[in-house]
């Protein structure tokens, strides 16, 4: 007899947070939101080291008077005409 109060009791409430739909999409929601802010905040990091770095090997490529080119082979002639590829 008991059961089927509480089964009774607990079918007749209407609030929207007593059902677990409600308060699991929510939460969901809630980490898809998060989740969206900490991507976006990791891709300006990632993209601000590709930056130093690059900045980087091109004061390193100055220091030791080589040049890269376009198609990625690597000269020490700073016109490009002399090509010696080092990779």
């Amino acid at each position: 007899m008991s059961v089927t109060v509480l089964a009774a009791a607990s079918s007749t409430s209407t609030s929207a947070w007593d059902q677990p739909g409600t308060l699991g999409f929510l939460v969901v929601f809630g980490m898809a939101v998060i989740l969206y802010f900490v991507f976006r905040s990791m891709s300006r990091h990632l993209r601000k080291v590709n930056d130093e770095a690059r900045a980087e090997a091109e004061a390193a490529e100055k220091a030791n008077g080589t040049v890269t080119l376009a198609d990625g082979s690597v000269t020490t002639s700073p016109s490009g005409n002399e090509a010696s590829p080092r990779h």
